[in-house]
């Protein structure tokens, strides 16, 4: 295929030739005979974006969720509502999403069996860390007798039971309309022969943090046995994905990283919270922080009141970890986070809550860094591709050009994505 008229993000001028890789980049390149012809029409033409942190089996499946979350409901008999209508899934059950108690407050087994259907329910914490399950769902994964029906996910003893493997076409052509060209899965303890399903049915090139993927929780942090697991899996030519959500958690990963030493490629996940001191123990690690500022734009306003004051600028960092030499990258973390990406530099750019309320100014980042960070290797997420010969035909070509591409950063601007030198969507 000929790209004519396309515009690199420096504004220059070329058409763009590809088959798999990019095969020639000159301004008037002539069309050879056989050769399908795209007209850019001056629209910016850049790598495909990468999300470098996403559930894909569970963002498939939270396609076909209810949403629960503070947004879509407001008060118990909402919530009731909501679960009354919502459509009972293949499997018998309801499948809800995203809640938090700032919607109708602390739910259990009983709260649910007083608001929900008799079917079997489960409703997922917005964290993803704890599904809260009524009297029948309790029943049917043989767990009648909990006490209160609030069940960490990582619990494999029940989470196994309801395991499904979910159709990923969807999911592939809602992120083909984003421009998103790969992704990296983030969910833990997957087998080989879940990777390879995983880069089977996507449209998009696929990369695993598995087996290098660690969730930590706060009540089991022990530096001596992370840093053990960390060498085991350096040992085994893995790097590793730390997931990070809390400053302790943090602390922990940093210390195990010093003890254990660190793989070139190692990454910490999220760094939802950075304390000033750790800024610079992450930049003498350089470890690669993998973060999402999505959430200030989707929690913001939680964040503003749950959070003190004193450490609200400790949320989510971006502009200062750059500033210290942090190699970082951006991702959506969905189905946890929205699923577009450019909804997520927005949020990096502007840093505005749902409200309106700016949440860590300093920690802004212009437009052009916010692309930069959706624009990085697979493996060295920090590190931006670019569009020139030998480089993969993953391309993201947009209605727009430069100037107004990243003062919109708008999904809407994304008129044709290119898998491996093949449209794979084309707007319209």
């Amino acid at each position: 295929m000929l790209i004519r008229r396309a515009a690199l993000l420096d504004g220059t001028r070329t058409d763009i030739r590809v088959g798999e890789r990019i095969t020639g980049m000159a301004d008037g390149l002539t069309a050879e005979p056989g050769e399908t012809e795209y007209d850019a029409a001056g629209g910016a033409v850049i790598p495909g974006l990468h999300d470098h942190h996403i559930h894909l089996r569970a963002a498939a499946a939270a396609l076909h969720s209810v949403r629960v979350g503070p947004d879509e409901v407001h008060s118990r008999a909402e919530l009731a509502e909501t679960l009354a209508a919502a459509t009972v899934g293949a499997d018998g059950w309801i499948r809800a999403v995203g809640y938090h108690d700032a919607a109708a407050g602390p739910l259990d087994r009983h709260v649910l069996d007083e608001l929900a259907p008799s079917v079997p329910v489960r409703i997922q914490h917005r964290s993803g860390a704890q599904w809260i399950l009524n009297t029948a769902a309790l029943r049917r994964v043989g767990l009648a007798d909990h006490p209160d029906g609030r069940l960490p996910s990582a619990d494999g003893s029940w989470a196994a039971t309801l395991r499904s493997d979910p159709g990923l076409d969807e999911l592939g052509a809602l992120l083909c309309r984003y421009g998103v060209t790969g992704v990296t899965d983030a969910t833990p303890d997957l087998a080989a022969g879940d990777v390879a399903a995983l880069q089977r049915e996507m449209r998009q090139r696929v990369r695993c943090l598995a087996p290098g993927k660690r969730i930590l929780h706060d009540d089991e942090l022990d530096p001596d046995e992370l840093s053990r697991w960390i060498g085991d899996r350096h040992a085994e030519g893995f790097p590793v994905a730390v997931h990070c959500v809390t400053a302790a958690q943090l602390v922990v990963t940093l210390e195990a990283l010093r003890s254990s030493g660190t793989h070139p490629l190692d990454r910490i996940e999220h760094a939802a919270v950075v304390p000033d001191g750790s800024l610079a123990d992450l930049a003498g690690r350089a470890v690669t922080v993998v973060t999402q500022p999505n959430f200030v734009a989707e929690r913001g306003d939680q964040y503003l009141a749950d959070v003190a004051p004193a450490e609200q600028p400790e949320l989510w960092r971006v502009a200062s970890l750059l500033r210290a030499g942090v190699p970082v990258a951006l991702s959506t973390d969905a189905p946890f986070g929205d699923a577009d990406p450019w909804a997520a530099m927005r949020a990096a750019v502007f840093r505005r809550t749902p409200a309106g309320h700016v949440l860590g100014e300093a920690e802004c980042v212009p437009a052009s860094a916010a692309l930069q960070m959706f624009l990085g290797d697979p493996g060295r997420p920090a590190t931006p591709r670019r569009v020139e010969p030998g480089a993969a035909a993953d391309l993201c070509i947009l209605s727009t050009p430069p100037e107004a591409t990243l003062a919109e950063l708008d999904a809407a601007a994304v008129a044709a994505t290119v898998i491996g030198g093949e449209v794979v969507y084309q707007r319209g």
